[in-house]
């Protein structure tokens, strides 16, 4: 067993499926069980660590678990980390981005001064579904005049075609701890 599927596999084990969360026939994947346990959380992690492209100038993570995963990545790469957050959160000038949800529509913003013009941006989530919070956060780094690398995620749930509407918006480089 390769190191990959070794991290794959404890990862994997330490996220729960909990029936009918939010709403009745949804099977709700819960990431808390994995970040309680230090070797799990510690190998989601590192397999971010090395999905990161070289050269990566700052990591980006979206609010509130982007940020758990996100941090650290960017710690053990050596840069700096950029919060993503809702509305009314952040203190200066920002960009805003509104998208559409699977039954409505949220904001995400950035500070303006947050990321360089052509800084090399490496976007950490924890789970990806329908793509809307990562296009909304690539867009807010064009608004910056930054460079979307790569994308990576603990967990992609495949069924809500997230991937294809990234790939709609032209982000292609996209890697996955997991996928369901």
């Amino acid at each position: 067993m390769t190191l990959s599927q070794i991290r794959e596999e404890l990862i994997a084990s330490h996220i729960v499926d909990v029936p009918d969360f939010p709403k009745p026939g949804v099977v709700f994947k819960d990431i808390t069980p994995l970040l309680a346990h230090p070797e799990a959380y510690r190998a989601c992690v590192e397999a971010l660590v090395d999905m990161a492209p070289d050269g990566v100038d700052v990591v980006v993570g979206m609010e509130a678990r982007g940020f758990v995963f996100a941090a650290p990545v960017a710690l053990s790469l050596g840069v700096g980390f950029v919060p993503v957050r809702k509305p009314g959160k952040l203190p200066r000038d920002v960009y805003s981005h509104t998208f559409d949800l699977e039954y409505g529509q949220d904001t995400l913003t950035v500070h303006q001064d947050a990321i360089q013009p052509g800084a090399r941006v490496f976007v950490v989530d924890d789970v990806l579904a329908t793509g809307g919070t990562i296009g909304a956060t690539a867009q807010l780094i064009q608004y910056l005049g930054a460079d979307l690398v790569k994308v990576g995620v603990v967990l992609e749930l495949g069924f809500f075609g997230g991937r294809a509407h990234l790939s709609s918006l032209g982000i292609d480089l996209f890697s996955t701890i997991l996928a369901v």
